[in-house]
């Protein structure tokens, strides 16, 4: 009988340079960037939190401290806090962080690839499944991505992959599962391709960027080649695994943004406002005058 070891650790790469949005970038890592009053790696956290995360592994390059700070207490900040009596907000502050030594940053030194970043956390994950989180990615449902992966993974163990649907037209733009039998809340994968050529993508399902894997993909990243874009690619690893262990898709309903994309990023933060109660009179008029006015 299959044991199934419960998911504690989630690595999150935020080593990336975020060249997309360069100048605001240049400075300010793309996971610090805002959505609403949040930075994105933020919402990544508390997904993670939510579905049971107690050991989060940051993938970091240089110039990212700012991550390691945003995730620690800011003593003279707090105390000022204090001192105007601005509980509220300081409340927000002590609610977001992780526990004391429920964060470990590892540097990837080189960029060369998600496969390569993960591949960095090996010593600090061990042998153990963990989760895989993008932190560009930030999903919006009533139950959260990870969550619902967890779920799934505690029937039927193995590997998960995060999947949404996608225009077939759009396929060659992602990494791109097939399906195979059903499950409950979600369906068995018979392969993955990364970014397909046009008409060659065995569905419309792709791979959204949350991930529950084994601990055996470090062993097959150690020595995997370099594939497309000349990077280490997680999903050629995958692809290996799954020559010894099943791997299933967690068919996720809710919204996903792409907040590593320029149009991703703004419509979470339209998004995000219009769901806000104390925002949504302020910009909800104002966003259908804008609408109105370039029609």
């Amino acid at each position: 009988m299959q044991t199934i070891r419960k998911i504690r650790k989630a690595v999150l790469p935020v080593a990336g340079l975020g060249t997309r949005f360069l100048p605001a970038t240049k400075a300010v890592p793309k996971e610090m960037l805002t959505v609403v009053d949040k930075p994105v790696v933020q919402y990544v956290v508390e997904e993670g939190i939510a579905a049971g995360i107690e050991h989060f592994v940051f993938v970091t390059g240089r110039n990212k401290g700012v991550i390691e700070d945003h995730f620690d207490i800011q003593v003279e900040l707090e105390a000022t806090l204090r001192e105007r009596g601005k509980t509220f907000e300081l409340r927000q502050l002590e609610d977001m962080l992780p526990r004391a030594g429920a964060t470990s940053f590892t540097r990837q030194q080189a960029p060369l690839g998600l496969g390569h970043a993960v591949w960095c956390a090996r010593d600090v994950v061990g042998d153990e499944p963990f989760a895989l989180m993008l932190p560009d990615m930030i999903m919006r449902d009533a139950v959260g991505c990870l969550s619902g992966m967890v779920s799934l993974y505690e029937k039927v163990g193995g590997n998960i992959v995060a999947v949404g649907q996608c225009e077939i037209d759009q396929a060659h733009k992602y990494g791109i599962v097939g399906r195979g039998e059903d499950l409950d809340g979600g369906f068995r994968i018979t392969t993955m391709v990364e970014k397909p050529a046009e008409g060659t993508a065995p569905s419309n399902y792709f791979i959204n960027g949350r991930y529950i894997l084994q601990p055996e993909i470090f062993d097959i990243l150690s020595t995997q080649e370099r594939g497309a874009g000349n990077e280490i690619q997680v999903t050629d690893a995958m692809l290996t695994l799954a020559n010894t262990q099943a791997f299933s898709a967690y068919a996720f309903g809710g919204e996903t943004f792409d907040c590593g994309a320029k149009d991703g990023f703004i419509l979470a933060n339209v998004a995000f406002a219009l769901e806000r109660a104390d925002i949504r009179p302020l910009v909800a008029d104002r966003i259908r005058a804008l609408l109105n006015a370039s029609a």
